[in-house]
């Protein structure tokens, strides 16, 4: 059975909330490439979007409200950085060889 919303067929579960709820989910949740002056603009605007959707659909808003506690976003490397990566040190030979009697 196809699932139509509003005369379109959503093909991931993304597009079905769009569509179902009338609310772009990148504007309360972002991207991962965002710049901060970007996050501070799209959350300005998400703000003014939830204050409307408050007014005419309580349940859309409680939910968009919900996206916009979600953790952000993993921002990417700057390329060339490499992660920073734990050195182990060999055990000394005195606590390597001490055995425990029980």
């Amino acid at each position: 059975m196809k699932t139509i919303v509003a005369g379109r067929e959503p093909v991931t579960c993304t597009e079905f909330i769009e569509l179902a709820l009338g609310i772009d989910l990148e504007l309360f949740i972002g991207t991962a490439a965002e710049s901060p002056m970007d996050r501070t603009a799209r959350l300005d605007v998400a703000h003014e979007v939830l204050a409307e959707l408050q007014e005419s659909d309580p349940e859309t808003a409680a939910y968009a409200e919900s996206l916009l506690r979600t953790l952000p976003l993993k921002q990417p490397r700057p390329s060339g950085r490499r992660p920073r990566r734990t050195v182990r040190r060999p055990v000394s030979d005195c606590t390597a060889r001490t055995a425990v009697a029980a």
